[in-house]
């Protein structure tokens, strides 16, 4: 989760009204992160950012009006005036500015302080909202104006919890609602089991990536990280010691519940299948086995520690966002999305 504090100040203060700017859409500018939005509070104060300030002209207005209706605006941005904000190109951007009730708006500040999944559901014309926070997604403010809409949109953020990853998207609920959804979840933890350069390599990505990683370097010491993990964690095993096989069991679950996050393995084919003939005798189902990513990374021809934990990053990052990944010259849908 980037740094929402500014924006959790924002939106705590005051008990009068408040108001969100969020991109609805966009053409152009290249990738944009996720999960930008713009507030403005009740004592007039603004926190966040849209697009890297490329639009404020335009958003800062819109966030003041909002707070009294929702307003959908167009707006575009220069190639001189995005490449100068450090985005990649020119581009244009539809902006919904909508009011948002204080209940939503402190559960929302509550979980950016506390660092827990949130998400914000607003219907497309920002006629109503609702924000879902904790965990799970099992804490609910506000409403989409009916039961059966505020729980498929509910069901709809919860899924995409899954992936851990922050992620904006518009999207039709399966009872016809067009909603705007951003997700915000944790920036993941990379617990890395083992040492030598592919280990420091993998520290070195995920610092570039803007996570967090740490060692483990004892059965006792990974076993209690990957009990705790969210399912935006990682744990990538290097080591090849049998004895790490037991942290395997506690990330898939094994005789409590579901697993969480991603579980990936170094090994040769070999190491592999004599970790796997491990696992099965220890009671391990051929479908808890499945969630294992070993060898863990993309086929990319990686020779190099460093190429190996790009390769490995990689497979994180499309698990993480449900992609099969192939080269973009061969994908037929909008990059970046």
């Amino acid at each position: 989760m980037s740094d929402l504090s500014e924006v959790a100040a924002v939106l705590a203060r005051g008990d009068g009204a408040r108001a969100v700017v969020r991109v609805l859409d966009r053409h152009g500018f290249g990738t944009v992160e996720p999960g930008q939005l713009l507030v403005a509070g009740a004592d007039g104060a603004l926190g966040g950012e849209l697009l890297r300030g490329a639009l404020d002209d335009r958003a800062t207005v819109l966030a003041t009006e909002a707070r009294e209706r929702p307003q959908v605006v167009e707006a575009h941005v220069a190639e001189d005036a995005a490449v100068a904000a450090g985005l990649a190109c020119a581009g244009g951007a539809t902006l919904l500015g909508h009011p948002l009730g204080a209940a939503p708006a402190r559960a929302l500040a509550e979980a950016f302080v506390a660092g827990v999944p949130a998400a914000l559901v607003t219907r497309a014309d920002g006629s109503a909202s609702l924000a879902i926070t904790g965990g799970e997604l099992d804490v609910v403010e506000g409403s989409l104006g009916f039961a059966a809409v505020d729980a498929a949109a509910a069901a709809h953020a919860r899924g995409l919890l899954r992936r851990g990853a922050t992620v904006t998207e518009r999207v039709v609920l399966e009872d016809g609602a067009d909603v705007l959804v951003d997700l915000w979840v944790p920036v993941p933890t990379v617990v890395v089991v083992g040492g030598g350069a592919i280990a420091d390599a993998l520290a070195a990505q995920s610092a570039l990536l803007g996570w967090t990683s740490r060692r483990a370097d004892t059965v006792a010491e990974a076993d209690a990280a990957v009990a705790a993990f969210t399912d935006a964690d990682v744990l990538v095993l290097v080591d090849h010691d049998p004895a790490f096989d037991a942290v395997l069991r506690t990330g898939l679950g094994h005789g409590s519940g579901p697993g969480r996050g991603f579980l990936g393995a170094l090994g040769s084919r070999r190491t592999q299948a004599a970790r796997r003939e491990r696992l099965l005798a220890a009671g391990v189902t051929a479908e808890q086995l499945a969630r294992i990513h070993g060898p863990v990374g993309l086929d990319l021809g990686a020779r190099t520690p460093a190429e190996t934990a790009v390769s490995i990053v990689g497979e994180v990052l499309a698990a993480r966002s449900g992609r099969d990944p192939s080269a973009l010259g061969r994908a037929a849908g909008p990059i970046g999305a």
